[in-house]
Order: structure tokens, then sequence, then C-alpha cells
């Protein structure tokens, strides 16, 4: 009853109470070592932000190690391939592989320079929260993201830690991107930090193959004022901007366009052929062409511009044109003016005249009857 070490043969007070814990010590360190494998080899569905994560499996005897031991959450491990001297960080996401194995990130496999199988040395460790990050995109296809701080608000929640010179990947819009960490703050032993829950900033530099716009100067140089060019810069090879964009023929009162219809238009413009050549003609007679399948033979209509007034002004990029004419805005006295003016004079047309009043018709005049013949008449006439 008064032994004092009964506390540490006894499996279920031992299990409860380290010995370091027990005698007051510092807490004890976790340090194992495991089979390493990428996390595509891990049973059940493909998990494909683990796999472009920080985080790594471990086996379920790891978590009652480290539940006996005083370790600091979140926590994080280091990982140590002592064959090629590499090390990196990374935090824990489950506890359900196998024993002895540990599932880790392809990307982090790359860094640690391990392949399946090869052994991976894991212990614990306390990193400081991040302040700083710079990270340096490994191609430029990143720059085609929109909102890049955005994205990797949501890639750093697969992230526990990230350590100087790790190369991590991230998966958007169905497309893997490489990104290397190059500068991390606060400084620690290992340059690494921790990226959950701090207020974190980001910077980047240029990608890898990225290469700065040449932009031509506008303003002049004494060595281009040697070689005889005005003190403006350069001029226009054509003179000035009307000229470079004709603009006589696109103005609105240009007659030019139409007058070209006109002659396009025309059925008389180009001299007659016979069909049948002179005898003694050296000009070959004109054969049939063959018709190709998928090929038209008919020329291609020309677009005709028929009409004058404004024509679209098209013009290079970061050019602008100001020389149309300009329509002076009437005054309202001027309006007024106008206003006062008739609007309707000259007498009204019909299409059918108008109708003469008829005369009136005056009364017959009576004539007197002539007097009766006493002396009758016969067929054979008078008497």
């Amino acid at each position: 009853m008064f032994n004092p070490g009964y506390y540490g043969e006894d499996t279920l007070m031992g299990g409860m109470y380290p010995p370091a814990a027990r005698r007051g010590g510092l807490p004890q360190r976790f340090d194992e070592y495991y089979r390493c494998y990428p996390v595509a080899m891990l049973p059940g569905p493909e998990r494909t932000n683990v796999n472009h994560g920080g985080k790594v499996i471990m086996p379920g005897s790891a978590l009652d190690k480290l539940t006996k031991l005083h370790i600091s959450y979140p926590m994080m491990f280091e990982l140590h391939n002592g064959a090629a001297e590499k090390m990196s960080h990374a935090g824990v996401l489950e506890f359900i592989a196998e024993e002895g194995k540990i599932y880790v990130p392809y990307w982090l496999m790359q860094v640690l320079q391990v392949e399946a199988g090869d052994l991976l040395q894991v212990k614990s460790t306390d990193l400081p929260s991040g302040s700083f990050i710079k990270l340096q995109p490994q191609s430029t296809d990143f720059l085609d993201i929109s909102d890049p701080k955005a994205v990797l608000e949501n890639v750093f929640r697969n992230f526990a830690c990230l350590t100087k010179g790790d190369i991590f990947t991230f998966e958007y819009n169905d497309q893997t991107f490489d990104m290397a960490v190059l500068e991390t703050k606060p400084t620690s032993e290992y340059e690494a930090i921790v990226v959950l829950e701090t207020d974190l900033e980001v910077d980047f530099a240029a990608p890898i193959g990225y290469e700065e716009p040449k932009r031509p100067s506008g303003t002049s140089t004494p060595a281009s004022g040697r070689c005889g060019l005005p003190a403006g810069g350069i001029l226009h090879n054509q003179g000035s901007m009307a000229k470079a964009i004709n603009y006589d023929s696109i103005a609105p009162d240009a007659t030019s366009a139409a007058a070209g219809a006109k002659a396009v238009s025309s059925n008389f413009l180009y001299g007659g052929q016979k069909l049948s050549s002179k005898k003694g003609s050296k000009a070959p007679t004109p054969q049939a062409s063959t018709p190709v399948a998928g090929a038209s033979t008919n020329a291609p209509a020309v677009s005709i511009r028929r009409t004058n007034g404004p024509q679209p002004l098209r013009l290079p990029p970061n050019k602008l044109f100001f020389g149309y004419h300009i329509k002076p805005v009437k005054k309202d006295g001027e309006k007024a003016d106008v206003d006062e003016q008739p609007k309707f004079q000259g007498q009204g047309q019909t299409l059918r005249g108008k109708k003469s009043a008829a005369p009136e018709p005056k009364p017959a005049e009576k004539t007197p009857n002539p007097p009766a013949d006493s002396g009758g008449r016969t067929l054979r006439g008078s008497k």
C-alpha cells in the first residue's frame, strides 16, 4: 500500500499520469519513426484537400502517446529525412492510418526527397504564429487568377504551418499551382510559422518566367535629339492625325464615298470583250475553271459605301481624335426668332376646283295662240 512505485506499476494510473508529469519534470517530446506513404494511397475515397494541404495522417497509437505528453495545441511536428538531411514541418489532420504508417501530401514528400515506404522521423515541436510570409508563384499562370487574396485565404485553411524553402501546391479551377515560400516572420530556429488563426500579411515575388512589358517612351531623349528628331518626340509619319485617319473621306460633309460608289456601280466602267476572238490573235482563249469541292468560284462580295455622312471612326488603342465639326448650340434669342416666323403661308389647293353658282332660270313668255282658220285643209294640198 505504501510502495513508492505503486502508481508506476499500475497501468491505469501510469497512463493517466506520465512520469514527467508526476515528478514535476520537463514535458517529454514525441519522437517516432514511421513508413512514409503519399495521401493518394490512403484507403477510401480520394481526398484532394489533404493532398494539396499541409497536414499528415498518423496512426491511432500516436494519439495515445500524444495524450500522455504535454503537447500544446495545435499540434505541430518536425518531419526529418535523415538520409537526405531534409526537414520540414506539418500539422496533423486525423489518426486513422495503419500502425507504423504515416500519410504525407505528395508535395511534402518531394520537399523531403522521400519515396513511398521510406522511414520518416516525426518529432513534436512548437512554432510561433506567423505575421508575414513572402511567396513566389512557380508559373505565370498564377497571374490569371482574378482574386489571389481570396484564393489563398481558402487554401491556407488546409495548412497548419509553412517552412521557408517549401514549395507547396494548391488546386484552383481544375488547375494545380506551385508556390514557393521565400520568407517568413517572425524568425525562428527553423524559419517556420503557424498560419492558423493569425493575421498574416502576404507578399508576392514576380512569378518565375515573368518579364516586364517594354513600353516605348513618348518623350525625347538626348540621344534622339542628336539624331535629328524634334524636341517634342517622334512625329507621325503621315503628318497630322486627320491625314493619318483620312478624315476627309469620313467627315459628315464628305461626298467622295457616294461618288466612288456610283463609279463602282456603273455597268460601263470597263472595256468590253468579244465572245469570238479574231484570227491571228495571240491572246489565249479563256478556259473554264474546274470546280473544286469545298471551294467557291465566285469572287467575294465587296462591301461598298453608297451613302455620305459620318462614318465609324476606328483608331488604334490609346489614341483619341478631336477633329469633328462642332455644331454650336442655339441660344434662347435665336429660338424665339424662329418661333415668330409664320409657319403657314399661301393658299390651299384642292384636287377639284370650286363649283360656280348656276344662273336662275327665267320664266318662259307666253305666245298668243294663232286665230283659228275657217278654211279646212285636204290631204292633196290647197284647193
